[in-house]
């Protein structure tokens, strides 16, 4: 066999060609209307199906990822609009169309006045994320704009009577679908305002594009964009994306997940009460063991400046001057006794008459009573009076006796 250098295999020239619709961005982002055949809904949750008009087919995939998000279930022979990709399926090597939204061909129309009106309302800034204000977290009163008699009403009661009994509801009827719905959500989201409610409402179950008309009508925008009171939409379900839901406050992909947007879980409050209580306490409880052990540290403190202290220890220091005063007392009398003794015994040892019952005597002049104490003092003729410890006697000197 001759082997060409140039030549491509089969697999590289099939991934050569699909690179090359890969690269073409237009290939990446395509609508494309015709007719369903050959529809086949595999187990897997994936569908096939061959778009068709009077002069080519299209071989088309769409995922279960999207197929799940589709409320329309084509049929043989439908007419629809497909958005998807074009790419090439190597293992058949064919292109096809990898679709990831079908509708209905007759919603084509309203498809380009949604992007046109999206995206002028977009320009003039009415989606701007700057406008967007907080909701509040514990609403008192909740104003509804809605149908009375629509199921979106009821399940939007039921879950705030679940979450947030706490809460009032108020309800601005209006018509949800059709042409008099617009004027009558504008009225009805006017009347709202005019009221003392925290946050509004707006919401309608799902349906077709065509029943959500109503809520991409621009007076509704206009409406929603000047209400002051903040608002969140909750219009069909999770895949269903209305211009009011652009311009609200908030977004809710359902009227029940709208009601639980709004409101805290009273479950979660009672919890997080009863936590905040026990933290509370715990705080009280803390805080009074330390002020009570500081109040006993001051008391110990002021126990030792208490003037009941210094009394007793006055009262104390008393009673030892005073045992030290009487000590002292009993010393010095007790001295002064012995003194007292010691002169005493002085005194009687001194005491004349004690000398002169030892046989001593005094003598005196007779004449002047002059006591002599030497033999000098007298002369011969003298007269004497000599005094004995018991009685006296006169003398005379009869002579003086030398030393």
């Amino acid at each position: 066999m001759l082997n060409h250098p140039d030549a491509y295999t089969i697999s590289g020239l099939t991934a050569y060609i699909r690179h090359l619709f890969d690269a073409d961005l237009r290939l990446q982002d395509v609508w494309v209307q015709g007719e369903i055949s050959n529809f086949t809904a595999a187990q897997s949750g994936h569908w096939y199906f061959t778009l068709k008009d009077e002069a080519a087919t299209l071989k088309c995939v769409m995922w279960k990822g999207d197929t799940i998000r589709l409320r329309y279930r084509p049929r043989q022979g439908d007419g629809v609009l497909v958005h998807g990709r074009v790419t090439v399926y190597e293992a058949g090597g064919q292109y096809q169309l990898y679709a990831d939204l079908l509708q209905p061909a007759g919603r084509g129309d309203l498809n380009a006045r949604f992007e046109a009106l999206k995206a002028r309302l977009e320009a003039e800034g009415l989606f701007d994320q700057a406008l967007k204000r907080p909701l509040p977290p514990f609403p008192r009163r909740i104003g509804v704009v809605t149908s009375p008699t629509a199921a979106a009403f009821q399940d939007v009661l039921n879950v705030l009577s679940r979450r947030f009994p706490l809460a009032e509801v108020v309800l601005s009827p209006t018509l949800v679908q059709g042409d008099e719905a617009p004027p009558q959500i504008v009225a009805a989201l006017e009347r709202i305002n005019r009221q003392d409610v925290d946050v509004i409402l707006l919401v309608r179950g799902g349906g077709s594009l065509e029943d959500l008309w109503a809520f991409n009508d621009e007076r509704v925008a206009y409406a929603v964009r000047a209400s002051r009171i903040p608002v969140v939409t909750g219009v069909g379900h999770e895949i269903d994306f209305t211009i009011a839901d652009f311009v609200a406050d908030r977004r809710a992909p359902t009227p029940s997940a709208a009601a639980e947007i709004v409101t805290p879980d009273i479950e979660d409050l009672r919890y997080t009460v009863a936590r905040s209580r026990e933290r509370l306490l715990e705080a009280i409880q803390a805080d009074l063991a330390e002020r009570r052990r500081r109040l006993e540290g001051e008391t110990r403190f002021l126990a030792t400046l208490t003037p009941l202290r210094r009394i007793e220890s006055a009262r104390q220091r008393i009673d030892d001057l005073t045992a030290r005063g009487a000590r002292a007392c009993q010393q010095i009398v007790a001295l002064q006794r012995e003194r007292l003794a010691a002169r005493r015994r002085a005194l009687v040892a001194a005491d004349p008459r004690a000398i002169m019952a030892r046989g001593y005597a005094i003598v005196e002049r007779a004449g002047d009573g002059i006591r002599l104490r030497r033999a000098a003092d007298a002369a011969p003729g003298d007269g004497l009076a000599v005094h004995f410890a018991q009685g006296s006697l006169r003398a005379r000197v009869e002579d003086i006796l030398p030393e």
